[in-house]
């Protein structure tokens, strides 16, 4: 099987934002609408902190996850809403009539809907990318090199980004065809039981992953 989704190394996002830059311009995002959130989390009291300067922060992207059993397919009226075989939570729009029940049952608030066209509008995973084996467009412009593309199924070591340095292919064009890195060549080590986590799951099973080391994870809150 084939599950489609995004590894963040939450220690290298520096917020930037050019991930939600890149979603709005690529996928033509209304204005006021967002496929992607960059959110900041903190700055908070570190663990065993001993004044009100020892803080920590770090951004998180929330945008959908891609779920295994979503909760907005099994609300859609008319199945505009619809798991694809690559693992992706796709919408048709021919389909949806702007009900909403899908943005309602959605555990992370990451569906809107379009009043112009009358439909609801979300993350594809840039599929019109993805399916020509490219990489989506928040992967491709991520600054720090924090946001990895691949099949959970085959595993997170194998998840790629644009490769970095200078001597890095730069052709940034649809496919993205130059040099790829992946997240066991680049990430630093990390504790797969201690350090990486996930949205909460309400049944619905979020496929995204996020690594954090050494600070406190709050994307449960």
């Amino acid at each position: 099987m084939t599950q489609y989704a995004i590894v963040t190394d939450l220690n290298r996002c520096v917020g930037c934002l050019a991930c939600m830059v890149a979603c709005k311009a690529v996928n033509n995002v209304p204005i006021g609408s967002y496929w992607n959130k960059v959110l900041r989390i903190g700055p908070s009291l570190k663990k065993g902190a001993t004044s009100s300067r020892d803080v920590e922060m770090y951004y998180l992207p929330v945008q959908c996850q891609h779920c295994a059993d979503p909760e907005c397919v099994k609300v859609c009226p008319t199945e505009a809403s619809h798991k694809l075989e690559d693992g992706t939570v796709q919408i048709d729009k021919s389909k949806c009539i702007g009900c909403q029940f899908c943005a309602m049952a959605c555990p992370y608030n990451v569906r809107y809907l379009n009043e112009e066209e009358g439909v609801v509008e979300k993350c594809t995973l840039c599929e019109q990318i993805t399916g020509q084996g490219g990489l989506p467009q928040c992967v491709i412009q991520c600054g720090g090199r924090a946001r990895f593309f691949g099949d959970m199924d085959a595993g997170i070591e194998g998840f790629e980004a644009p490769a970095v340095g200078y001597d890095a292919d730069r052709s940034y064009d649809a496919l993205y065809t130059g040099n790829r890195v992946t997240l066991g060549e680049l990430a630093q080590d990390f504790d797969e039981a201690t350090e990486l986590h996930r949205l909460p799951d309400v049944g619905n099973g979020p496929e995204f992953a996020y690594i954090l080391r050494d600070r406190e994870w709050k994307g449960g809150e």
